[in-house]
């Protein structure tokens, strides 16, 4: 299996993981909640469906708000992550997110440009 950034990966909502099951992906969701260990997370999706995030390492920052997750799904449907970026919020040129605007950013081809706006 080769690194999870240089495979194609396409992003998904919780309903697809289970169709995944070893394969990379990326997901957009907002953060639920953050397991007091660090080496998990929840983030819901534009659907506001669940999806837990592994973590290797515990985490080292704060995170909230929206994130963009690169990882491998596990044979529970989870996303073990290799890598994540945090959109802020305050330059998002969505402002509040909701449903709709998870949707279009979820699937959107290129997401990562919304950090510098």
């Amino acid at each position: 299996m080769g690194d999870v950034h240089e495979l194609p990966r396409p992003r998904v909502a919780t309903g697809h993981l289970a169709e995944r099951i070893g394969q990379p992906v990326c997901f957009v969701g907002r953060v639920e909640k953050i397991h007091p260990t660090g080496k998990f997370f929840v983030l819901s999706d534009g659907e506001g469906k669940h999806t837990t995030v592994e973590l290797s390492e515990p985490l080292n920052e704060e995170i909230s708000g929206v994130l963009e997750v690169v990882g491998r799904v596990t044979n529970q449907a989870t996303i073990m992550c290799m890598s994540y970026v945090q959109f802020r919020e305050d330059k998002s040129p969505f402002g509040n997110f909701n449903k709709v605007e998870y949707k279009v950013l979820a699937f959107c081809t290129d997401v990562k440009h919304l950090e510098d706006i």
